[in-house]
């Protein structure tokens, strides 16, 4: 079972939200919780949670991978993430269960690596989540995605202009086929960021969260 760090709702009250935070190759939970942080304010009542992907990073010892990076084409991200899901979506059910709250009040956000498996997972949750935030990421499987989807809950897509480790097309890429699939996709492109989450793109999350988890 994955696990990572936590962060209790700044209400000091039960959780009535949650949102799941996934990091991106060769990081960690800790790596990601500060979003939590950042977004406590405006989600006062939310429990935030980062797992650790549940593998060792291939290239970085220290760090975790949701799945191997070896030749960063489509079929290897699309294997990936389909033999990454069992164990997320095992994660999520059980901090549901921890909390006794629904997919409705929960939201998904992923960065680059984890931005690919919270856009495949949360796509084929059977019950919809609240919401789903990807952070320079792309979306694995394309052509799947009007087939398989379980749910459709809005999605918010951020991306640097300057990233040179997830082009930025995906983006585009991304938000074509998912509003051909009929999902509400708000899209993002920072001028002048790279691969990174900067305070505009923290900002958008956090109106977007406010919004979903309402």
């Amino acid at each position: 079972m994955l696990d990572g760090p936590r962060l209790s709702p700044l209400s000091g009250e039960p959780a009535k939200r949650l949102v799941v935070i996934l990091h991106g190759y060769g990081a960690d939970g800790a790596d990601l919780i500060e979003l939590g942080r950042a977004w406590a304010e405006a989600l006062p009542d939310a429990a935030f949670v980062a797992p650790n992907a549940p593998d060792v990073c291939d290239i970085w010892a220290a760090g975790r991978q949701w799945f191997p990076l070896t030749m960063r084409d489509p079929s290897e991200y699309w294997r990936g993430v389909v033999a990454a899901r069992p164990v997320l979506d095992e994660f999520i059910d059980a901090e549901l269960a921890r909390h006794g709250l629904s997919e409705a009040e929960t939201a998904l956000v992923g960065f680059s690596q984890g931005a690919m498996m919270a856009l495949h997972a949360g796509l084929r949750r059977k019950k919809c989540l609240a919401g789903i935030a990807a952070y320079s990421g792309l979306l694995a499987g394309p052509e799947f995605v009007a087939e398989e989807a379980a749910s459709r809950p809005p999605i918010l897509l951020v991306h640097g202009e300057k990233d040179d480790v997830v082009p930025p097309f995906h983006r585009g890429n991304a938000q074509a086929a998912l509003e051909d699939a009929g999902f509400e996709v708000a899209s993002h492109g920072i001028e002048g960021l790279g691969h990174g989450i900067d305070p505009t793109g923290t900002q958008l999350g956090a109106a977007f969260l406010r919004r979903v988890l309402a």
